[in-house]
C-alpha cells in the first residue's frame, strides 16, 4: 500500500501539514497582545452567532459574522462549532472545521466559509465506529474493503438525510503509518467523519500528555471541540491522559477541557440534547461484574462526576469505545453507549469482540430530540441482533439454550417459545460468550449482562427467541435442537 498520501493531501489544506512541530503555537508564546480574528460567512454573507474558540476562550460571531479572540499561550487551533443547517466542511471525508495557529505571528486571521445544507438536518443520522484499531497491513485492507463498503451501504439505506460519522478512538494500534489507511476507509463511506483520540493513537515517546497528542492533532485537528446538527449539540473530548511512563494512561478529563466545555455549553439552551463522544467510557459495570476492588484506572474516567455536573441541564448520550464489548447504562438524564468495535477483538477470524458482539458499528437515527439506535454487524443484515447457543455451551448452565443479545439494555424484553408454545420471559444471566471462551486467551474473557437462558423440555425440536428493543422493534432467531 502507498501510505503518507494523507499527509501530502494536508499540505494543500493549510500550514498544519507543513509546519514543523516547533512552529505550532506553544507555551512560550506571549499571551498579551496575541489574538486571532476573522469572519464566518455563507454565500458571501456574514453569519451571526456562530461559536468560535481557540480551545480556551469561547465566543460568538457578531451580527456581521466577525469574531476576535485574545489567544491563550497554549492554543494550537482556532475552530468553529459548526452551526445546525450547514454542511460539515471536509477533506475527502475528514471533517475540517479548524485552522492551525502559528507561533511566530502575534496577530492572525482565520476566516471560515460555510455552505448551507439543502437537506433539513432536523432529521439526521450518526454512525459510530469504535476502535478500527488496525494492527497489521491486512487489517487496513479489511477496513477498506469490508467495513467501509458495509457502512456506505447502510448509510444509503437510511434515505436522503444528512449522515455523519464519529470514530471514538483507537483509529490504529500504535501504527501511525496506518492513519492514511484509516482516512481512505473514511472516504469510502461517503460521509464526513470526526475523530476522537484513543490510547493507541498517542505517541508514548513524548514526555507529557500534551506531547503525546501531537501526531493526532497534526492529522485531525483539535482533540476537543463541538459542533451542531439539527437540535443536537455534539461534544468531542479527550479522556486519555498519558502519565509519562511506558504505555501508561488513565481515564481523566483535564481542567482545561472541563473549563472549555463549561464555556461552550453556555451557548446551548437548557433541555437540549447533547451527544458527548470520547474514547474511554466514563463508567461501566466491569468492577461489579468482575468482583474488582477498584475500578481499572485506564478503564473509566476517574473525574466523571464533574463532567456529569456540567451536563446536568441537558438530555445526554455519551458515546465511548475502548473496552471491546457492548454495554449501555442509563441514569437520570444520561445514557452511555459503550460500543462493540469495528475490529472486534483486534481483527481475529472469529469476528467477535470480547463479549461475543460481532464486528460492527452503531447507527443512531435522530429526529429533533428523539434518538433511536441499533447495532449493525458488518456483513450481516441489521435484523441480526442475537446469537443462540445450544445446551452445553455454557458450563454454568449446561442444560440451557443461551441467547447473546449484544445490544440489550434494561428496556428490552427477551422471550422464548418451545416448539411454538410461548414460555414467557427468558432468565437473564451473567456469563462469558462461548465463542470467546473457546477461541480467545483467558485474559480476554469478559462477563456480560446481555445473556439469557432457557431450559427446553426433553424432546423439544426447536426453540425460538424473540427480543423486543426499547423502540418496539422485534427480532427473532430459531435454534433447531433436533434434525428436521
Amino acid at each position: 500500500m502507498q501510505r503518507r498520501n494523507f499527509l501530502k493531501r494536508l499540505a494543500g489544506a493549510g500550514a498544519l501539514a507543513t509546519a514543523p512541530a516547533a512552529h505550532l503555537l506553544g507555551a512560550d508564546r506571549p499571551l498579551n497582545g496575541s489574538y486571532v480574528k476573522g469572519k464566518v460567512t455563507a454565500a458571501g454573507k456574514g453569519l451571526a452567532g456562530v461559536v468560535v474558540s481557540d480551545g480556551y476562550t469561547v465566543t460568538a460571531t457578531d451580527p456581521a459574522g466577525n469574531y476576535r479572540i485574545a489567544l491563550h499561550s497554549d492554543a494550537g487551533f482556532v475552530f468553529i462549532s459548526i452551526p445546525a443547517g450547514y454542511h460539515i466542511p471536509q477533506e475527502k471525508g475528514i471533517a475540517r472545521f479548524y485552522q492551525p495557529l502559528l507561533r511566530e505571528q502575534a496577530t492572525q486571521t482565520a476566516n471560515f466559509d460555510l455552505q448551507r445544507n439543502t437537506l433539513d438536518d432536523h432529521k439526521h443520522a450518526l454512525v459510530i465506529w469504535a476502535d478500527t484499531q488496525m494492527v497489521k497491513d491486512e487489517d487496513a485492507v479489511t477496513l477498506l474493503n469490508v467495513s467501509a463498503p458495509d457502512t456506505a451501504a447502510e448509510v444509503r439505506s437510511l434515505g436522503n438525510i444528512p449522515v455523519h460519522g464519529i470514530t471514538v478512538g483507537d483509529l490504529v494500534h500504535d501504527r501511525f503509518d496506518l492513519f492514511d489507511d484509516y482516512a481512505k476507509a473514511v472516504e469510502a463511506t461517503g460521509i464526513p467523519f470526526f475523530q476522537v483520540i484513543g490510547n493507541h493513537d498517542m505517541n508514548y515517546a513524548a514526555r507529557t500528555d500534551e506531547g503525546s497528542q501531537q501526531q493526532f492533532r497534526k492529522l485531525f485537528g483539535p482533540n476537543y471541540f463541538s459542533f451542531n446538527r439539527g437540535r443536537v449539540h455534539y461534544v468531542m473530548l479527550d479522556d486519555v491522559f498519558f502519565i509519562g511512563r511506558g504505555h501508561s494512561y488513565i481515564g481523566y478529563l483535564t481542567e482545561t477541557q472541563l473549563a472549555w466545555l463549561e464555556k461552550d455549553l453556555q451557548y446551548v439552551p437548557a433541555g437540549s440534547t447533547v451527544i458527548v463522544s470520547l474514547h474511554i467510557p466514563t463508567n461501566t459495570g466491569q468492577k461489579e461484574r468482575e468482583g474488582m476492588k477498584e475500578e481499572p484506572a485506564g478503564g473509566v474516567v476517574s473525574n466523571r462526576q464533574h463532567l456529569y455536573e456540567l451536563l446536568r441541564p441537558y438530555k445526554v448520550h455519551i458515546m465511548s469505545g475502548h473496552t471491546h464489548w457492548n454495554e449501555s447504562w442509563e441514569k437520570d438524564h444520561i445514557m452511555e453507549h459503550n460500543h462493540g468495535t469495528v475490529c472486534g477483538a483486534w481483527w481475529r477470524p472469529q469476528q467477535v469482540a470480547a463479549d461475543g458482539t460481532p464486528n460492527g458499528y452503531a447507527i443512531y437515527e435522530i429526529d429533533g430530540d428523539t434518538v433511536q439506535w441499533y447495532y449493525k454487524s458488518t456483513g450481516k443484515p441489521r435484523e441480526l441482533q442475537m446469537r443462540l447457543y445450544k445446551p452445553g455451551s455454557v458450563a454454568a448452565r449446561p442444560g440451557a439454550v443461551i441467547a447473546n443479545v449484544w445490544n440489550w439494555d434494561p428496556q428490552w424484553k427477551v422471550e422464548w417459545w418451545e416448539d411454538g408454545q410461548a414460555k414467557g420471559v427468558m432468565e437473564q444471566i451473567r456469563c462469558q460468550d462461548p465463542v470467546v471462551v473457546a477461541s480467545y486467551p483467558a485474559h480476554m474473557h469478559v462477563r456480560s449482562d446481555h445473556f439469557f437462558a432457557a431450559v427446553p423440555a426433553a424432546g423439544t425440536k426447536a426453540l425460538t427467541v424473540q427480543a423486543t428493543d426499547r423502540f418496539g422493534k422485534v427480532y427473532k432467531e430459531e435454534l433447531r435442537l433436533t434434525p428436521l
